[in-house]
């Protein structure tokens, strides 16, 4: 899209969620009709990851963010470098809701 054809969208940022959280697990699950993206913490001496915030997106707007992302991400490693993934087993991860059910099929 070009500078001409860009729109504009003024975003409004309450203060209360202008400080973000903090999520180094991301638990996603899908229907036919949606995409449930749940932002957890696993931190240590903690009895287990906590759920901060759940997303709920439609399967467009999910292959948006996958775009999105792609996209900043490679702007990210051309500034700084490439993120390596080798300790990606030592407390960060993104999981498919199915691999932590019994049985590992079920879908939400």
């Amino acid at each position: 899209m070009n500078d001409n054809n860009e729109k504009k969208m003024n975003i409004n940022l309450d203060p209360q969620i202008a400080g973000g959280s903090y999520s180094n697990l991301a638990i996603i699950s899908h229907s036919e009709s949606e995409f449930v993206i749940d932002f957890a913490s696993n931190l240590p001496g903690l009895p287990g990851p906590k759920v901060n915030n759940r997303i709920i997106m439609t399967p467009e707007h999910a292959k948006r963010l996958l775009a999105a992302l792609n996209d900043n991400i490679s702007k990210y490693e051309a500034q700084f470098g490439t993120i390596s993934l080798n300790d990606a087993g030592k407390g960060g991860a993104t999981l498919n809701l199915a691999d932590l059910m019994q049985g590992g099929g079920a879908k939400s």
